[in-house]
C-alpha cells in the first residue's frame, strides 16, 4: 500500500505511514462487522444466512450510499491478518453458508492473506466477494482461487450519470472489465448437489459463480433496461442478475432532488417486464414493500 493503486482512483495514498486514501482508509485492516446476514439473495442467504464481513471505506462515495457510516470511515474496528482469519472460521463455526466479504478492494492483500490462513485451518465454505462493481482487473486477480462467488452491482449504463452521483465518469468501463475478470474466474453458476429443473426454487446454494445487482434509481427506468440488456447480451445464462428495488433516500440529497424518493411499484415492475422480454430466465426480483424494511444492519462492531 506504498502509493496505493489499489482501486480504479490510484490516488497514490501512502496509507502504509497512516496516510489515506481516497477510500478513507489507511493500511490498517478495519471491520464494522462481522454476523450473519439474511438480506441477500436467496441462494446466498439461505436459512442459516451469509457470513457477512463489513469492512470500512469505499473507493467510489455515491451520493446515495445507504451504508455511510462505513464507507466513509467513521464506523469500524482495527483487527490484524491473524484475527480476520479467526473471523472468518468463528462465522462458519456458527453456521454460515459462506463468508460474505462486503466492499473489500481496499484491503485486498491483506483480505486474500487472512483468506489463506483460514483455508489452511479448515475454512471450507465458499467465499463471496460483494462489491460496488468499481474494482480495478489487477486487484481481483488477488481473489483468484480464494473466492468462488462474485457478487458485483452494475451501477450504471453511463459514464455521465456514473459522474453525477458516484464521481467516477470511467465507472462502466472499468466495472464492465471488472465482471467479465469475475464471471472468468467463477465461470458458469454451480449450485451444491444435482438439480433437475431450477436449482434456485429448489432451495439450492449457490457453490460457485457470478450473481450482477442493478439497484433501480429513481426516474432511472432507462437506464436500468440499458443495464440489463448489456449484461443479458454479454453473458446471457452464465450469470445470474439481481434486480433490486430497495432504494431509500438517505442524508443530505439537496443538490439531487431527483433522488429524493422510493421507486414507484410501476418503475420497478416496467424494468422486470423489460428483462423478461429479453429472455432472462436466470434473475432475482424483490417483491413487496423491501423499501420499507432496513436492509441496513447496525455497525456496532458485532463479532469484531
Amino acid at each position: 500500500m506504498t502509493g496505493c493503486r489499489l482501486c480504479p482512483r490510484e490516488c497514490g495514498a501512502e496509507r502504509e505511514t497512516g496516510e489515506r486514501g481516497i477510500c478513507g482508509q489507511t493500511a490498517e485492516l478495519r471491520v464494522a462487522r462481522a454476523a450473519l446476514h439474511y438480506w441477500e439473495e436467496p441462494c446466498i442467504s439461505g436459512t442459516h444466512g451469509s457470513g457477512a464481513v463489513f469492512f470500512c471505506g469505499c473507493a467510489l462515495h455515491c451520493v446515495f450510499c445507504q451504508n455511510r457510516r462505513i464507507s466513509d470511515g467513521a464506523a469500524g474496528k482495527i483487527v490484524s491478518v491473524e484475527r480476520l482469519a479467526e473471523i472468518f472460521l468463528e462465522l462458519q463455526e456458527q453456521g454460515a453458508h459462506n463468508i460474505n466479504l462486503v466492499t473489500p478492494g481496499q484491503f485486498a492483500p491483506q483480505i486474500a492473506e487472512a483468506l489463506g490462513n483460514a483455508k489452511a485451518r479448515g475454512l471450507r465454505i465458499p467465499v463471496v466477494c460483494n462489491t460496488g462493481g468499481y474494482e480495478k482487473v489487477e486487484t481481483l486477480r488477488r481473489f483468484a482461487g480464494l473466492v468462488d462467488i462474485y457478487l458485483p452491482d452494475l451501477k450504471y449504463a453511463s459514464g455521465e450519470l456514473a459522474e453525477r452521483y458516484s464521481h467516477a465518469p470511467d465507472y462502466c468501463d472499468v466495472a464492465h472489465a471488472a465482471i467479465a475478470e469475475m464471471v472468468r474466474q467463477t465461470g458458469e453458476p454451480e449450485f451444491f448437489g444435482t438439480y433437475e429443473g431450477d436449482p434456485i426454487e429448489a432451495g439450492a446454494m449457490l457453490r460457485r459463480g457470478t450473481i450482477v445487482r442493478h439497484l433501480l434509481l429513481p426516474g432511472q427506468k432507462e437506464e436500468a433496461k440499458a443495464v440489463v440488456r448489456y449484461l443479458y447480451e454479454t453473458y446471457g445464462d452464465r450469470i445470474y442478475l439481481s434486480l433490486l428495488n430497495q432504494f431509500t433516500p438517505v442524508g443530505d440529497l439537496s443538490d439531487y432532488p431527483e433522488l429524493n424518493r422510493r421507486v414507484t411499484k410501476r418503475e420497478y415492475e416496467e424494468v422486470v417486464d423489460y428483462a423478461l422480454a429479453l429472455g432472462v430466465e436466470r434473475g432475482f426480483i424483490q417483491e413487496g414493500g423491501t423499501a420499507e424494511e432496513s436492509f441496513i444492519p447496525a455497525f456496532d462492531g458485532e463479532g469484531v
